[in-house]
Parts: structure tokens; sequence; C-alpha cells
């Protein structure tokens, strides 16, 4: 296949990138052969060139079609490379959250930060027992390989776990040792799997640290071996421990922290224990305090020292010993404190300061002597050849010497816990194989880097190449399994690496030979390495600006090392006078810590240590026989190396490689740069560069064809599929070096099948427009045809109905013109005439208008005329006034200008004739004037005397009246002056009158004033009183609202709490129900384990001669309970333990009696503790209907007492409320009375009236309100004492009040007091009167109580003179019978009885609920009694049986009598009989053998009623009931019980056993239930059916026998259908294609799943359907109760859904939207089996809605905002786990589909956020739901049965 071929337009490639290491790109156009360069365009639209290198022409590498991208294992990949696995692994861990990836046979586990749910037991269950490629990528999963492959291969087994400090390494062998620990079991009674588990908190207290890249970074390396038995169980374990990082003890760098075990002791210092050690915080100690980090946020030390004290108790370090290890490490803490100054005369001499508080407390707690110590860690001994010298040492040396010692005693403690931890690991029983984990440290480069990197690297070498050999191997094993032409793959041999590190002078032979050299140093080290391998090995370098340092180029990267430090580290030197003075230690466990080495116990069992120091002595080496402390640390290691890989070269390796995905600790984060470092330096980009070598893809045929069928013809298409797939290929891939056929599987190159997949996808595309193309053009013809059609249709209709339109418009037109003719000439007419008349309308009203405007303009104008003449007359008046007025004064002026003239003139002329002449003149004009003037007065003269004439007559006329008038006064004047003597009297009376009347007005007005006043005090107390009423009746308003909010809260609460204590109560009674039901199941495994280890021994003391020996207690246990064996162990078991006792014959004795009594005492617990949980069940369940009948009684006795205080209350506020009004109201009208005012005048007899009345009104009120809210509130109970207490006060009161009428007589107050005591005698009449009314009511009611109890005496007579013929308990349960009818009868009495006064009848009610708790407690008390009788009889019953049994002797094994389940108490009942079986004693085993243990289900259930066993037993009870006979009924009634037990351990795995036995052993508790005797089960019995109940025993308590005998069937059942369908449910529900063609297959990698096709052998869903009809005709035949078979199937149902739901939340190639159609059409296919079977109300459809939901969140859209409410709403019966693990698993099987955003998935998270559910991910699918048997009684007579022949029954005799 060309490069031009791939390399075409919008391919996508890798290119390199600076930040994300490799980059996504897609080519603009095609590459042509010669290009330099490639046109490109990032993600982010960037267009950018790569430049192809002209030498190599190596083009970028591809990158694979989105469908291939996150996949489970990496070799599924087309392309493989770097950028591929990269960017798989991030899709992977970024965006679906998954943390592991295969990688051919390599686990990747990418380190979350965060704690996740996929560690549980549940999902330990999930992957038991499945295949390593069926399901997702886990720890589980290899761990689940290892355990198959060592018990299949029968092989030694290694998990090989490495990687970086802090890539999570300690936590993977963790959960893998936790996966062993749970899915194997121990051995033995000792739980080694415990004591495995517990070793990991030990280790990781004394050897884990936190460091700058991890919290809990392992500093050494371990290697654990657990043990396992033949029958692969756990039996003990071993550990070996590599390179302990002895210098963190006494240095830490920045950030870090010392061993956890330091920072533990530090915070439990406030522990009485550790007072002695007298620790403070760890800031205080220097060796705690270098890192400045002491803490670790979110971890609690004290917390944590208490796990590991646990861990250690665990694992038998007992109390003292952990002390002693305290002791030692505080010590240590105290000796980093001690002080070392240098001296000031001499720098070669160090001193202690004395007193040294840390070293005094550090000799305290080692009991070593402190002047020694302090003495010889500042000097040192030099032995010459004859002389001894002790030298004092330099102040940095003393450090040193004793920060050596420090880790020298840490690492002696380290290798004694480890010792002590193996001898607590170390197995009992002989091991036969074992699986190692490795936890191993991973490759590791600092910026500078020392000794510890070193060894690691090297170790990291072998294991590489231990890796590379693997893979190689099963390359080449896979290679020539499938027959394929073998060519040599050439990878990395980093042999040349590890022999430059460990060959013969090599780099740690060269630092050995310069550690034995006496001044040998590190740079003389170096100056050896570089002479020997510089220039001489590619692999070593030297740096350029050092020559204290070297480089080698290991596989993974180049690491400089610093050879500072190698000798002292290789050497480890500790001076032997410091190590003298601790051996000489008072401490014991310090004495054995530095005992000789010959002593002391290697911590990997005999094997050499690498992480113990060498004592140097002052002697020389040669004078020491012991070799073992020549050897160095590097040389250790590297013996301990080659012991690791000769083990693991051994086993079959299986390897984790852990990945760190950022350095910052962040959950979920994934920094490119630093997973491609790991990956290059874990080996798996190695382990894919030698798949891609070879031919990384495989494919089986029938996966090939079903994948690429598209790509065939139908005439490819051939019966054989191999040869199919060959011809295709041919002609599909022309180069056939690009794939190879094999046996069974296809091999591919690297790229073929992503060209494969860009085949298929365009062949699918190509068909997808052709389909979409035709489908369209059909679509858009049928179209257009219908179209067509409809147009023509429409055409014809609506041109039929325009012509019928058109019809109809001529015929309207022409009746329209019609119309139109006369209407518009009547319009016209109409018109005309409404013009005429609003013509001559307006024509009036205009003529009117201008006459009126005519008129009022004449008008106008002549009022204008009127105002123009007055005015113009005004005007010319007032001009004229003013001109006569000037005239005048101008003529006055001229005239007496001219008079002055006429006077002067007058005066001259005065003597002359013309003056008289003119005076004459002016004389005649005068007379003249005056002649006129006299006529004038003469004509008013004479209308003036007519005047006159006229007055005068008038005036006579008056004056005749006034004559008279003066006469009759003239008269009257004698009568006047008779009576003015009278007048001058009635004057005086008047002046005294007025004097009075004066005075009287006074006193009105100061009257008026005072009651002004006083009405005014009136008013104000009146309106007082109106806002006091006002507010009483608001505050009786409020009180009744109150009182009904309250009483309709307190009915709400009341009816909530009881129904969510209901709901509770039945929560906890299902708890209950399940914890007593799996209490059971675990009784009945340890009982029936019991047995088979008794029948083992049984058969191991026959085989040894002599007597056996048998316990005392066998007998007396196997008598009780024994009806509870029910399981069987585990097959196999009697030949291991016949086995173990051949091997440890000294064993024997110790099992017959050890094991027995140990099960002996642990089956009497559990009886003990089933015996509690039964009686605790029945007091929870009395309990409950007790709390709730108090509960009720409460609540109504409270409520009555609280609303019949308030309504007496609230009554008499409202009577005195109106009687006040009205006193108020009268008063008010008295005082206001103006028609009598001198009535209510202060002073006045009404006045005082009315003020006394109001006064003791007033007192009268207070007092019988006081009175009255006493006497109301009281019981009814008390009302006589209180009539004769109020007749004896009536007696006494005349005396009383003769006394106070005598005082009152003598003080003059009766008068006074007359009218308020006829007042008070009114009131007090009235309120006798109704008193007395009341108490002859009352007396009426007592005289019928006194008649009532008179009958109810003798009534009680004649029932005692009954009970009395009764047994005791009938006597108990008769009187309490007549009781309970009686109180209802009084009840019915006293509710007619005050039927018309509910008060009466609510104190009744509530002295009748007093009587019954007391009723109820003396019933407590008299049950408490009799179950304590009860107990002493069972007791000394047991006491009797005990003796009766050990008395018999020789009985053989076999019958089943001889095992009674329990002696129980049977009353004896005397009553009648009939219809029964009788039988001998002697046929009784006869009976149980062909009845039960040779009975065939199938025969009965299809010839025979249903249930016949059963009713033969029942009848044979009912015979032994009959004769009265104890014995036999115990006897019957175990026997049976045993039987039934007996063959269902027989036939355990039978189906229609297990359910016809369930059916029978059903049927049985109900017919001992319905012919009880007891009126609860007696119902439904016809009169025939309750004469055949029981006479004379009560079996109440072998009911609950039987009940449980019961639920073990039932339990058993269960895992019988649990066994048969386990193997059908992922394979038919999930795996099988119902619907064929919906999904196709994914490619897949190394870790193959199962087909999805169903190949012969699979099974489909219709195995299940099949499988579901059979259970249920086999229970429908066995006559089995429809309830029980509802709960079955809701079981059965249960697990279906469960376990398809858990495996698709583990399958990754499972979550995607055709799988979810397949889903729900096989959830639909179960429902519509239910629905035939008539099983819809059973819950069965319920326990499938978490699947069915699942499914739907499969197949919704999951793109926008309301596509997340819609899941969110949707998925309410799955949690938010489950949701986000379904979407983050959810991956499309097509390119047409679309991945699920890691925004969306946020968006789901934060909506669901609040949501209250379980974190756990898996369902439980071993939960059982408790069972119930509802009673079902039979309407069958027992009289009718008959009993065939072919049962061998001819024994039993029909009675």
């Amino acid at each position: 296949m060309a490069a031009s071929e791939l390399f075409t337009k919008f391919a996508r490639v890798w290119i390199p990138d600076t930040v994300d290491v490799w980059q996504s790109a897609e080519l603009l156009k095609d590459y042509k052969s010669g290009d330099t360069v490639l046109h490109l365009k990032t993600e982010d639209d960037k267009e950018t060139q790569y430049r192809i290198d002209p030498k190599t022409k190596e083009l970028p590498p591809l990158r694979n079609p989105d469908i291939l991208v996150g996949e489970n294992d990496l070799t599924a990949l087309s392309y493989l490379h770097e950028p591929a696995i990269l960017h798989n692994l991030k899709v992977r861990f970024m965006d679906s959250k998954l943390i592991y990836t295969y990688c051919g046979i390599v686990l990747v586990a990418i380190n979350p930060y965060e704690q996740l749910p996929i560690y549980g037991e549940d999902i330990i269950n999930a992957y038991s027992g499945q295949n390593m490629g069926d399901m997702d990528p886990h720890i589980f999963a290899v761990a689940e390989e290892a355990y198959k492959q060592m018990a299949r291969d029968e092989r030694n087994q290694s998990i090989i776990v490495s990687g970086e400090s802090g890539a999570g390494k300690t936590v993977s062998a963790k959960y893998a040792m936790r996966y062993f620990a749970t899915v194997s079991g121990s051995a033995s009674e000792t739980n080694v799997e415990e004591k495995v588990l517990a070793s990991n908190p030990i280790m990781e207290s004394i050897g884990n640290a936190k460091t700058t890249r991890n919290d809990n970074s392992s500093r050494f390396g371990k290697y654990i071996e657990i043990g396992f038995d033949k029958k692969y169980r756990i039996t003990g374990a071993n550990m070996r421990t590599y390179l302990l990082e002895k210098s963190r003890v006494v240095f830490q760098a920045e950030d870090e922290r010392n061993y956890h075990i330091l920072y533990q002791l530090c915070a439990s210092k406030h522990l009485p224990e550790f007072k002695d050690l007298r620790l403070g915080h760890a800031q205080n100690f220097n060796y705690t305090n270098f890192g400045g980090s002491p803490v670790i946020e979110g971890i609690d030390d004290a917390k944590e020292m208490m796990n590991t004290r646990h861990a250690c108790t665990l694992l038998g370090i007992n109390e003292s010993h952990q002390m002693g290890i305290f002791r030692v490490v505080a010590a240590v803490l105290h000796l980093g404190n001690v002080t070392i100054k240098a001296n000031d005369r001499d720098a070669e001499n160090c001193f202690i300061p004395p007193k040294t508080e840390h070293l005094i407390i550090f000799c305290e707690l080692l009991g070593v002597d402190y002047e020694q110590m302090a003495h010889w860690l500042c000097h040192r001994k030099i032995i010459t050849g004859s002389e001894t010298y002790i030298k004092p040492m330099p102040k940095v040396q003393a450090i040193n010497a004793r920060d050596a010692l420090a880790k020298h005693i840490y690492a002696s403690v380290f290798n004694w816990i480890v010792h002590h931890v193996n001898r607590a690991l170390r197995a009992s029983v002989k091991q036969h194989s074992f699986i190692g984990v490795l936890d191993i440290y991973g490759f590791e480069t600092f910026e500078i880097n020392s000794f510890e990197q070193f060894c690691i690297n090297y170790a990291n070498e072998k294991l590489q190449q231990q890796f590379n050999m693997h893979v190689f191997k099963l390359e080449q094993e896979e290679y020539m399994k499938e027959e394929i032409p073998w060519t040599l793959i050439d990878f990395y041999d980093n042999q040349p690496c590890i022999n430059l590190i460990e060959a013969k002078l090599g780099i740690l032979d060269l630092l050995d030979e310069e550690c034995k050299m006496p001044k040998g140093s590190d740079d003389t080290w170096a100056q050896k390495l570089y002479n020997t391998h510089l220039n001489k090995c590619a692999l070593f370098q030297k740096p350029r600006m050092s020559n204290r340092a070297f480089i080698i180029k290991h596989f993974a990267d180049q690491v400089e090392y610093q050879c500072e430090g190698f000798l002292e580290k290789n050497k480890d030197t500790v001076y032997e006078e410091q190590i003298t003075v601790l051996k000489a230690s008072k401490l014991t466990l310090l004495a054995e810590l530095f005992q000789d080495e010959k002593q002391v116990s290697s911590p990997t069992d005999g094997r050499p240590p690498f992480a113990r120091a060498t004592v140097k002595s002052a002697k020389p080496r040669a004078l020491q026989p012991n070799k073992e402390h020549k050897k160095s640390v590097g040389h250790q290691f590297r013996n301990s190396l080659h012991l690791l890989m000769e083990t693991l070269n051994a086993t079959t390796p299986h390897y984790v490689r852990c990945i760190k995905p950022n350095d910052d600790k962040l959950a979920f984060t994934f920094d490119p740069k630093r997973a491609v470092q790991q990956l290059r330096a874990c080996g798996v980009l190695e382990t894919i560069r030698i798949s891609a070598a070879g031919f990384p893809s495989r494919w089986t045929y029938q996966e090939f064809f079903n994948r690429y069928r598209v790509l065939m013809k139908q005439k490819d298409v051939l019966s054989d599929k191999k040869l199919t797939c060959k011809n295709v290929l041919e002609k599909l891939i022309k180069d056939q070096d690009k794939y190879q056929f094999g046996k069974t599987k296809i091999f591919f190159r690297a790229g073929q099948v992503a060209y494969l997949e860009k085949l298929r996808a365009d062949k699918l595309r190509v068909a997808c427009i052709r389909i979409q193309k035709t489908i369209r053009s059909w679509l858009q013809r049928k179209k257009y045809l219908r179209m067509r059609s409809a147009a023509i249709t429409i055409q014809r209709y609506v041109r039929g109905y325009q012509a019928r339109c058109y019809a109809q418009f001529l015929r309207r037109t022409r009746a329209a013109t019609l119309i139109q003719k006369y209407q518009r000439m009547y319009a016209a007419r109409q018109k005309f005439l409404r013009f005429r008349s609003a013509t001559i309308v307006i024509q009036s009203f205009i003529r009117g208008f201008r006459g009126r405007r005519q008129y009022k303009a004449i008008l106008r104008e002549q009022k204008a005329t009127i105002l123009q003449k007055h005015m113009r007359g005004w005007m010319a008046k007032r001009k004229y006034r003013r001109t006569h007025h000037a005239i005048v004064y101008l003529q006055c002026c001229y005239r007496r200008m001219m008079a002055k003239r006429e006077l002067k003139k007058l005066k001259i002329e005065a003597r002359s004739v013309e003056h008289y002449k003119t005076l004459n003149i002016g004389m005649e004009n005068k007379i003249v004037q005056l002649q006129c003037k006299v006529n004038n007065q003469t004509k008013e003269m004479k209308s003036l005397l007519e005047k006159l004439v006229s007055l005068e007559s008038t005036y006579t006329h008056e004056t005749d009246k006034l004559r008279t008038e003066v006469d009759k006064l003239r008269v009257n004047e004698g009568s006047a002056k008779v009576s003015s003597n009278k007048i001058t009297c009635l004057m005086e009376e008047i002046a005294i009158l007025r004097k009075e009347l004066t005075e009287t007005q006074a006193q009105k007005k100061r009257l008026e004033e005072s009651g002004n006043k006083y009405k005014a005090e009136t008013d104000v107390v009146l309106s007082q009183l109106t806002e006091q009423n006002a507010l009483l009746k608001s505050e009786k308003d409020d009180l009744n609202c109150r009182i009904q909010v309250q009483a309709k809260e307190i009915t709400e609460t009341m009816e909530r709490q009881n129904e969510e204590e209901t709901k509770q109560l039945q929560v906890d009674l299902n708890d209950e129900r399940s914890r007593y039901q799996s209490l059971l199941n675990e009784f009945c495994k340890l009982e029936e384990r019991y047995d088979n280890l008794k029948e083992e021994m049984s058969l191991v003391s026959i085989t040894k001669p002599g007597h056996r020996r048998t316990d005392s207690t066998h007998s007396s246990n196997e008598s009780e309970y024994t009806y509870n064996s029910l399981l069987s162990s585990e097959p196999g078991e009697s030949e291991d333990v016949t086995r173990r006792t051949e091997e440890y014959p000294e064993m024997k004795g110790a099992l017959d009696m050890s094991l027995f009594l140990k099960l002996q005492k642990r089956v009497t617990e559990l009886e003990q503790e089933k015996q509690a949980l039964q009686e605790e069940l029945d007091a929870k369940e009395e309990q409950a209907l007790r709390s709730k009948k108090e509960a009720e009684d409460q609540q109504l006795m409270a409520r009555s007492t609280e609303l019949e205080y308030e309504s007496l209350k609230r009554q008499e506020l409202e009577s005195e409320n109106k009687k006040l009004k009205n006193e108020l109201n009268e008063l008010h009208r008295a005082l206001t009375d103006k028609s009598a005012p001198q009535a209510t005048a202060p002073g006045a007899p009404a006045y005082k009236v009315l003020l006394d009345h109001l006064n003791a009104a007033t007192e009268e009120l207070e007092v019988r309100k006081e009175e009255v809210l006493i006497l109301r509130s009281q019981l009814v109970s008390q009302k006589e004492a209180v009539a004769c207490k109020e007749n004896k006060e009536t007696m006494t009161e005349p005396i009383l009040f003769l006394e106070d009428v005598r005082k009152m007589k003598n003080q003059g107050e009766i008068t006074q007091a007359f009218v308020g005591l006829k007042e008070t005698n009114r009131l007090l009449e009235s309120q006798l009167q109704g008193q007395k009314k009341v108490y002859e009511n009352e007396l009426e009611i007592l005289r019928g109580e006194v008649q009532n109890l008179k009958e109810e005496i003798n009534r009680q007579q004649q029932l005692l003179a009954q009970n009395l013929q009764l047994p005791p308990e009938a006597r108990i349960e008769a009187s309490l019978q007549h009781e309970i009818t009686r109180l209802t009868n009084e009840n019915l009495y006293y509710e007619e009885l005050y039927a018309d006064d509910p008060m009466k009848y609510q104190f009744y009610r509530i002295s009748l609920y007093k009587r019954i708790i007391d009723l109820m407690e003396q019933l407590e008390k008299q049950d408490k009694t009799v179950r304590k009788l009860k107990k002493q009889l069972k007791v000394f019953a047991k006491k009797i049986g005990e003796l009766e049994v050990g008395q018999t002797e020789n009985v053989s094994p076999a019958q089943l009598a001889d095992e009674p389940i329990r002696p129980v108490n049977i009353p004896r009942k005397e009553k009648d009989f009939q219809g029964m079986l009788e039988y001998k004693k002697d046929d009784e085993l006869k009976l149980i053998k062909n009845l039960i243990l040779e009975l065939k289900p199938r025969g009965v259930a299809v010839n025979l009623i249903p249930g016949l066993p059963a009713y033969i037993l029942f009848m044979c009870v009912r015979h032994a009931d009959y004769i009265n006979d104890d014995q036999r009924v115990r006897s019957l009634l175990t026997s049976t019980i045993n039987g039934i037990k007996k063959i269902l351990k027989k036939r355990s795995d039978d189906f229609e056993i297990v359910s016809f036995w369930l059916s029978n052993t059903s049927r049985f508790l109900h017919c001992l239930k319905q012919y009880s005797g007891e009126e609860a089960f007696m119902k439904h019995n016809t009169p025939r059916q309750n004469d055949h109940c029981l006479r004379n025993f009560d079996l109440a308590e072998y009911r609950q026998v039987i009940s449980d005998l019961a639920i073990q069937i039932y339990q058993q059942l269960t895992k019988v259908l649990e066994n048969a369908l386990q193997p059908m449910i992922v394979s038919g529900m999930l795996e099988h294609e119902t619907i064929q063609g919906v999904s196709g297959q994914k490619p897949t990698g190394l870790r193959k799943r199962t087909s999805s096709v169903a190949d012969e052998g699979t099974y489909t869903l219709d195995s299940i359907v099949r499988q579901l009809n059979n259970f249920h005709s086999i229970m429908c035949q066995h006559g089995m109760d429809p309830e029980l078979i509802k709960q079955i199937v809701k079981q059965i149902f249960y697990i279906i859904g469960a376990v398809t739901l858990n495996n698709l939340l583990l399958r990754k190639d499972m979550c995607s939207w055709s799988k979810g159609m397949q889903i729900r059409y096989n959830v639909s296919q179960l429902e519509e089996w239910l629905r035939d079977k008539n099983l819809q109300t059973s819950g069965a459809k319920e326990t499938l809605e978490p699947l069915i939901q699942a499914a739907q969140l499969l197949q919704v859209k999951k793109k926008m905002d309301e596509d997340a409410e819609a899941i969110c709403s949707m998925c309410n019966a799955i949690t938010t786990a489950q949701i986000v693990k379904v979407l983050n698993l959810y991956t499309p099987v097509n390119e047409f589909e679309e991945r699920v955003t890691a925004s969306f998935i946020r968006t789901i998270q934060v909506r669901l956020q609040n949501r209250k559910d379980s974190p756990q991910l898996l369902m439980d699918a071993k939960h059982i739901f408790p069972v119930t048997f509802p009673f079902n009684p039979s309407s069958l007579a027992l009289e009718s049965i008959q009993i065939p022949g072919s049962m061998n029954l001819g024994f039993l005799l029909r009675v």
C-alpha cells in the first residue's frame, strides 16, 4: 500500500510539538512522491508546513480513526506508535475517567490522585471467574488471570508492579493482594488473608514516607509470596524486602517527611502508655523536621497509629514487643537531638555537654549507660598490632557516627518487624503454589543521583530485560501456535548495560574493590571508572564539567550519577564500640536486635539481607571468621536481585506499569511530557514496538467476516469462512506481506486495520449515499404522485364547487336585482320622506331661529335704544348739570360782579328817578309771579281739604272704638284694684321661686357636671370593656384558628408520623428479617460443615484402632436446633482432611477435639444468637403494634383534654363577656336617661342599687369565673364528691346568713344590702335550678350505671365459673376476651347515652382510655410472667430430654427420630377430633423414607394433588394429637424436618427437588396454622375444617421451626436458580445479538473478547426464557403458593438485572447505542414473559428498572442542556456514579455516532450533586430479598384425600 493512498487530503497525522509532545494536524492536499513539504492545518485552524527529511524521507505518523480511539487495549490500534499510545491514554484518562488500559500483556495504570469507587467487594465478585479480555481493564483482571493460570497450569505466578514514586505501585499491589484474599479465602481457621492485608499498614508505617512526588511513597522494594494449598486457598505468605532508604532517617529534602511511624508516635504522645517516651511535636525533633513539612493534609497520624497497632496485634506482635519497638524508635528521635560541640582549643576534638536531656532520655529508653554512650559518641578505638588507642573524633565525624548509629538502629528495627511479619504469615500447612507480588521502585532520575538511584536503575535494567524476553517469547509462541512463518524481531537488548554494572571489573566490582582499600575515596573510585570504561563502553560517559560523576545510558534515559557518598553508603559503617554499648542494654528487644548475625533471623528467611549495615570493628577484618560482614551493600543487593530474577523466571509474570500523570498531584490532570517519559522508561513503548514489528492486529475468521462482510460481494461469500476471508483479503490488500493467515486467526501488520476500516467506512458511506439517494428519490416521487393525485382531486372538487358557486351567484344576482330594485325604491322613498321631513324641520327651525334672532335683534335694539335714551339723558343731564352748575357759578360770579357794578350804579342812581322806575318794573313781575303761586296753592288747598274730611270721618270712627274700650277699662279698673293685693303676694312668691329656681339650677348644674363626669368615666370604662371584649373576641378567634390549625397540624403530623413510623417499622422489619435469614443461612452452613467434619472424623477414627472418645456435650448440642442444618460443605473436603491427617499424624487428636469443640461452641452461640434475634423480632413487632396503639390513644386523650379545656374556657369567657356587656348597657341606659334625671342622681336609691349591683356582679363574675374553670375541668369521677361538698355548704349557709344579718342590722346596713341580696338571690336561684337539673340527670345516669354494674357482676360471676373449668392459659385468654367484649359493650352504651352531650362522652372516653392502659400494663405483666414460666418449663423439659438421650444407648445413626429439633412445650387442649391417618410407632422411619427420602417429585406433581406429602404428614400429626401422644408428635415432626434436610442436602443442586419441598414445606406450615384452632387462621375455614383443628397440642413453636426450614429451602432454591442462570445472563442479555445486524463488532487487541455471534454452545435470550418457563412450570406443577412464586420470580429478575447492569458498567464495548437497543428489546421480551404468566404484580418489572434506564441512557441524545435535564429526570433508579460511568464508557461503534463530551458529563454531575444516593458503583447481585410466607388456607377437605398405592404407604390407616 503506497503512501500516496494513505496521505491524502483530509488525512490526519501527528507532528512534534514542544508543549503537548505531539499535535494532531490535517493534510490540506494529497501527498505525492517527491514532495518535500506537507501542507497541514492544526486543530486550532493554523496552517503550517512539515518538512520531510530528504535523506530518510520519513513521513509523520498517521492518526488512527476516531472509532479506534479510547480502546481498552493499545494493541487494538491500527497505527502503533508513540503519539497514538499517548493520545489513547489521554482520552481514556481525561474524557472517560478510566485509569486502566491494556498494552498487550501489560496493564497500564495511571494514578488518578482521587478515590474511585472501583475497588469494592462487588467489583471483586464481578471480575472473579471472568476471562481477562471479557471485562474492562482492571488490576483485578490481572489478579484473576494470575489466579486462574496458577490453578489451570499448576505454575507459580508473579505480578510485577513498577513505576515512579507516586505512580501508585503500592496501592496497586495492595489491591492485588486484597483480591487474592477475597476470592480464595483461607485454608485454616487462622484468617491468613486478614493477616496478609494487615501487613500493609505495618510496612507502610515503617517503610513509607512523604516525598515531593507522593505522600505515601514506598522507600523500599518488596516481594510478597502468597502461598496457596491444593484447593488454591491462602495458606500463608512471605515477604522479601530490598534496599531500605536508610539515609531518610537522618535527612529529608525540602517538603518531604521521614518515615510515617515517627510522626505517628509524635501525634500519639498524649496517650498514657506513651508518656514514658517523653515525645513532643514532630517539629521539635531534627530527624522529623528537615523537610519542613511534618503534616500531610487529610491524614490523621494518631488514627494511623491506632491502625498500625491493631495490625501488629493481628499479626501476633504482642503489646510488650510493640512498646519495645516504640521505645527504640522514640530513642532514635531523641538521638537526633543530641548536640555535639567542637572543642574551642582543639578542632579535632568534640564533646557532648553534660546532662544532655535528649541523650539521657535516649539512654533511659534503651537501658544503656549514659557515660559510656556519651563517651563513644565522641571517641573511637584504634587497635594497632600491640596497643589500643582511644582517639577523639572531630565534630563532623562524630555527627556522622551518630547518624550512622541512628540509621543502623532503625534498619535493625525494620528487619526485626519484617521477620516477625513473615513468622506470622508463615503457612501452617504445606504450600502447593504461590503468587508473588513485586512492588519495586521504578526508573528514577533526579538532579542529583546517588547510590540509591544507581541500585534502583540497576534493578529496573534487570526487570526490563526479563520483560523484553517474556514479550518476545509470547510473540513467538503465538506465531508458532498459529503456524505463522517466524521472522526474527529486533528488540532492544540491555545486557551490555547490565554487564557494565555487574560484570567483572564492572561498576559494582570496582566499588567493592575501592571499599577494601585503606585510603579509598570517591575520587579515586571515579578515576578507576574513567580508566576502565571511558571510551571502551558506549554506554559509559564522563561529564564535561565534572571529575566526580559518570553517565550511564540506561534503556529509558541516560543518568548522571554523583560519586560523592558511594563508598560510605556501600560500606554503611557503624563503630563497634557503640554497638557494644547497645548490646549491654537492659531492654530485651534491643539486645535481640543486636545479637550475633548467626542468631538474627533474616527478613528474607535465610536469604542474604541487603538492608543491614556492617559493623566496623577496631580489629583487622582478617581476624573475623564471619565472612558475611565483608559483603557490601551493593554486593548484597546484587545477590538478592539475582535471587529475585531466578524466582521471576521460574514463574509466569504479569506486568502492571504505573504512570504518574503530573507532578502536582492534581486529580485527573494529564501532563504529556511526564507521561511520555514514563512510557519510555517502563517499557510500554518497547512492547508496542515489538508488537508493531510483527503482526499486532489479530482477528478470528468469524470476527473478520462479521466486521467486513460489507466489503464482500455475494459471489465472494462461500460456506468456508476461512476461504472467503482469504479471497477477500487478496482483493483488498495487494501486498501479501501485510497479512498472514493462521490456523484460527488472521494477522495484520500495523496500519492495515485502519486501511480496512477506511474501506469499510467508504463503502458504508457510498452505500448510505446510494440508499439516501434512492430513498429520497422514492420519497420525492411518492410525494409528487400524492401531490398530483391530490391536486387533481382538489381541482375537480374546486371546479365543481366553482360551478355551483357561479350558478348560485347567477340566482343570487337576479334575486339581488329584484331586491335591489324594490329596496332602492323603498330606500329612495324613505330617503325622500326623510329629506322632506328633515327639510320642513330644518326650515321651521331656521325660520324660528331667524324670527327669534330678529326678535332678539329688535329687542336688543329697543333695549339699546332705551339704554341709549337713558344713558344719553343721564349724560345730557350730567352735562346739563355741569353746564348749569358752571353757568350758575359763572352767573353768580358775573352777577356778583354785575351786582357790584349795579350797586355802584344804584348807589349813584339811588338818588335819581330812574331808580324807582326800575323798581316798579320788577315789582310787577313779582306780583304776577305771586298771583300764579297763590292760584297753585288754592288748588292744593282744595285737595287737602278733601283729604282732611276723609281723615276726620276715620278719626271719628276710631274715637268711638276707643271710647268703648275706655269704658271697658274703667269697668275692669275696679277688679284690678281688688286683685292688686293678690299680685303683691304673688310677686313675693315669684321672688322666692326665683331664688329657689336659681338654687335648683345650680344644683342641677352640679348634678349635670357630676353626671357628665360619671358618664365620661362610664364611657371610658365601657370603651375599655368594649376593647377588652374585642380583644377577647379576637383572642377567641385566634385561639379557635390556632386550635383548628393545631388540630389540623397535629392530625397531619400524627398521620405523617404514623406513615413514617409504619414505613420505618416495615423497613426495620425487612432488615431484621434479612438479618435473621442471612444469619440463619450462615448458621446452616456452619452446622452443615460441623456435620461433615463429624462424619469425616468418624471415618478417620474407623481406620484408627482403639476406642474413640466422644464429647459429653455432643448429644445435647445435637438435640438443640439441629433442624437448621441445610447446606453441604465444599466437595473434596473430606479427602483433604484425610490427606492432612495422614501428612500430619500428630494433628489427629487436635482435629478430633479442637475442631469439634470449636464448631460445637460456634453452633451453640449461633443458636443463642438466633433465638435472641427471633425474640427481638417478635418483641419489635409487638412493640410496633403497641407503640402505634399507644400513640393513637395518647394523641386522642391529649387532643380531647386540650380541646375540652379550650372549649370550656372559651364558653365561660363568652358568657362572662355577654353578662358584663348587658349589665353595662343597662347601666349606661339608666345613667343617660334624660326623662328621669332625679332617679340617677347620686345618693338616689336607684343609683345606689345600680352601683351595688355592679360591684356585686363584678365580684360574683370573678368568683363564678374561677369556680366554673375549676369545676368544669374536673373529671366525671370527681362529681359525686363535689356534690356532697356543696350539699354540706348549703346546710351551713343559713347560720352564717343570720349572723351576718345581725351584724348588718347593728351597723344599719340592711337597707343598702337588701337590693343587692335580692339580686344575688335571683342569680343563685337560677344557678341552683340549673345545678339541680344537672344533678338529677347525673343521678339517673348513676342509677343506670348501678343497674348495669349489677348485671355485669352477675355476668362476671357466670364467666368466672366457666373459666375455672379451663386450663390456666385458656383462663387468661378467656378473661381478656371477656374484658374486651365488656369494654366494647360499655363503650357502645355510653356512646348512645352521651350522644346529646359530647363533653360528657369525652370525659368518659378519657377515663376509659386510662382503664385500658391499666389493663394493658397488667396484661404485659402477666405476659412476662407467662414467658418466664414457659422458659422455666423449657429448661426443665430440656434437662429431661438430655437425661432421656443420655439414657438411650446403641441407637442407629440412620434413625432420624433420635435428632429432635428441640423440646417444645405442647399445652393440651380438650377438644374433639376426626379425619386422620394412623400409623404405628415402628412405621415412622418407613413413613419418612417412602414419603420424603425416596419420593420422586415428578410423579407426584403430575399425577397427584399438589402438596400431597404435606397433607399426609399433617394427618399423621393429627392422629398423634388425637391419641394425646406428645412424644410421637415431637418424634414425627423432628423426623420430618431432618428427612427434608437430608434429601435437600443430597440433592442440593436439583431445582425440582428443592422446589417440590419448598412447596410442601410451606403447605405443611399453612396446615399447621389453618388447623391450629386460632381464630386468626380460622376465618376462611368451613365448619367441617374447624372440626379438624388440633385439640390437644399447641404447635406454635414448631411453626417457627418449620418456617425457618422453609426460609432455608427458599435460600437454597435462590442459589440453585442463580447457578443455573449465571452462565446465561451475560451471554443472553448483552453479548448475543437478538436483533441481527444492529451492532457491528469493533476491532480488538490481544485481549480478545467473547464473540457476540451465537456460536454453538453460547446462550441466547431464548435460553433464558426457556429456563424461566421451565422454572415456572415446575413450581406450578408442585402447587407452590402464587405469592411465593411471585417472590421467586422477583428474585430471579433482580439477579438478571443486577448481573447485566454490573457487566454493562464494567465493559466499555457494551456501552453503545445499538447495545442499548438490544438490551431494551431483551427486557421487553422478559416483560412479555411476565404478562404471559400473569406476574405483572410480582414487582419483578421494577427490579429491571435500573437496567432499563441504563439502556435508555445509551440511546438518548447527549449534547444539550435540555438532554442533561431529561437524563436527570429519567434516570432516577440508577445512582449518580452509575450514570457518570455509563456516559464515560459510551463508545461509538460506527463513525456516524458521536462521543459524549466531558462538558456534558460535568453538567450531569453538577445537576446530580444534590442527589443523595449510594456511592457504590455496582448493584449487589448476591442480595436476596427477605421472603415471607403469607397465610394461604386450603379449601381441600382432609377426609377427601386419597393415598395412591404408588407411594407405598399402605401401612397408614384412615381414621
